[in-house]
């Protein structure tokens, strides 16, 4: 299913010349050495472009359509006509040693082969430099010196005569596609990816920009220990993938990856996401829905109301077809190999219907100084872990497994809700307004709270227990803090988890400080203690003994009968 999509998005991206034909690729190029029609090196020209990042400028290599490259374990291997300077120069940064020797070897073994029967000053050029250049005598070049740290960063090199590149003359180009429509192979059988018979593809190549990785790229087929091998099979011949279905699934990937605007890294996996059709549009939408910034929510709203019972609709002028097929990858790095975290797919209307589904769960009253409606995922993951540690990275495979129950609309993984109790008990029963509506969303989504509606704000109705005495431990704090202003530390920072799995043995005690405090409210803010005290009568009304212990359920209940209780205290200041 996934490389089948793959190639699906790949022969939609090339009907729109968006991704290179079979035999081409793009790459990162840094400099064109400008070749003489002798072969001689006239000058070195940067390729790099600025760039902003962030706050910083900074040198990007531009993107280049070049003959397909090859992929590199430890042995020398020459890439055509793009390579960086071990192999075009055969020197390095520190000189000119024996493997860049044999790395400028094999190049112009693989160049002179190629090209010595091509017409064109171009490859007459090309052939003549090969012939001609010395990698000792390097040094001594005034050209290739005075740039020598440039070129030696391993960045990739191409020729050029004047303006013209070599990759792209006519009668290369015409001689590059040829030997790629050859059909020579070690193998043939049949394509699981299209199901027919077809070259086999021994080693798959490498992708490139998933976090964590190695930047030379990681394979998502490879078998390289005999233990995953079977039925006398070597190597990728254990998933048989035609050479032209490896292409095109790379390619997709690779591309995928490039458009870092549709990518979302997310704890230790790598998100990207494409429709059927290949149109942006469609990806825009799903990264909005994914990743709600304060200046896209009018528009996410907008089609959250819009598309309910119908099968098309608007983003700025543009109809969409919620029909669409619509697919959602997550990869995370495993060594040379990638691991595969995330497969969904459905259409883009479902999708968008279970995206609204869940912030509809998360709904909740927000401080009012918070700006933001919607708590993307990414922000989710962020309240589920200690904010002040340096790694802030979620556990592993939970990213994945959030955004699994989002899209399917399923029960959330537990490891979620238990994760968040754990983060607020950790800091001494800081409900923040991200935690709260995780807890409500997981309340209603995994233990079926039919009356979800009535938890968007604070419900002075419900006679939930532990939502009930989450409320009250709020209420016998606030008490504490009038009595005290300035008080630094209050019964949250010492009880607060002892109430919350243990409310018999705590409350009581909370009771008798209480009792305390009032009579200096009694002494100093009289009105206080009678507003306290009808608050206080209300809400016992409702207990009728403390239990003894609260079930991991229930302390989801009284923290967020904390929370909302201690919102309509802040709500009701602004009001004032």
């Amino acid at each position: 299913m996934i490389l089948q999509s793959l190639v699906e998005l790949y022969e939609r991206l090339e009907e729109d010349e968006k991704v290179p034909k079979k035999g081409w690729c793009q790459a990162k190029v840094s400099y064109v050495l400008n070749l003489s029609k002798e072969g001689k090196i006239l000058s070195i020209v940067s390729l790099k472009e600025e760039q902003e990042r962030g706050k910083k400028k900074v040198l990007i290599p531009s993107i280049l359509m070049v003959p397909e490259m090859v992929t590199r374990s430890l042995k020398v291997s020459a890439n055509f006509l793009c390579d960086n300077s071990k192999y075009m120069l055969g020197i390095d940064v520190g000189g000119t040693d024996q493997r860049a020797l044999e790395c400028f070897q094999a190049a112009k073994e693989r160049h002179i082969s190629l090209l010595k029967e091509i017409e064109g000053p171009m490859a007459q050029a090309v052939c003549l430099y090969f012939e001609n250049w010395d990698p000792k005598s390097a040094r001594i070049n005034p050209i290739i010196n005075e740039r020598w740290d440039e070129i030696t960063d391993g960045g990739n090199l191409i020729f050029s005569m004047g303006m013209d590149y070599a990759q792209d003359d006519y009668k290369i180009k015409e001689m590059w596609n040829q030997i790629t429509e050859k059909t020579e192979g070690e193998q043939k059988g049949i394509c699981l990816v299209t199901g027919k018979k077809a070259i086999i593809s021994r080693i798959h190549k490498t992708i490139k920009g998933v976090p964590g990785a190695q930047p030379s790229g990681a394979a998502l087929v490879s078998f390289n220990f005999k233990s995953s091998e079977s039925y006398g099979k070597s190597q990728s011949y254990n998933a048989p993938v035609g050479e032209y279905a490896e292409f095109a699934y790379t390619t997709a990937l690779n591309y995928l990856l490039g458009q870092r605007e549709y990518t979302l890294p997310l704890g230790d996996s790598m998100i990207m996401f494409w429709a059927e059709s290949g149109k942006k549009v469609y990806q825009d939408i799903f990264a909005k829905s994914l990743n709600p910034q304060k200046d896209n929510e009018k528009i996410l709203k907008d089609i959250f109301e819009q598309f309910r019972g119908k099968e098309l609709v608007q983003m700025n002028e543009v109809q969409l077809n919620l029909k669409q097929k619509f697919c959602v990858l997550a990869l995370a790095p495993n060594a040379a190999r990638l691991s595969v975290r995330l497969f969904y797919q459905n259409s883009l209307g479902n999708i968008l219907k279970s995206i609204s589904n869940h912030y509809h769960r998360m709904e909740i009253i927000r401080p009012v100084w918070e700006e933001k409606e919607y708590l993307g995922i990414r922000d989710m993951l962020f309240e589920t872990i200690n904010q002040k540690s340096k790694d802030q990275s979620p556990i592993p495979n939970m990213a994945a497994m959030v955004l699994q129950a989002i899209l399917s609309d399923s029960r959330y993984p537990i490891g979620l809700y238990s994760n968040t109790i754990l983060r607020i008990k950790a800091e001494q029963g800081n409900v923040t307004w991200g935690r709260a509506g995780i807890i409500k969303a997981f309340l209603i989504q995994n233990y079926g709270w039919n009356k979800g509606d009535d938890y968007v704000a604070l419900n002075q109705e419900s006679k939930d227990v532990a939502y009930v005495l989450g409320r009250l431990f709020f209420v016998l704090e606030s008490i504490q803090l009038d009595a005290n202003p300035g008080i630094k530390s209050t019964i949250r920072y010492q009880y607060f988890n002892s109430a919350c799995a243990t409310p018999a043995s705590i409350f009581p005690i909370l009771i008798k400080l209480k009792n305390s405090h009032m009579k200096k409210l009694e002494r100093d803010k009289g009105g206080s203690k009678i507003y306290y005290e009808q608050m206080l009568s209300d809400i016992m009304g409702k207990i009728s003994k403390f239990p003894k212990r609260l079930s991991l359920e229930q302390q989801g209940a009284f923290s967020l009968g904390y929370y909302h209780q201690m919102q309509q205290k802040y709500e009701k200041k602004e009001d004032n």
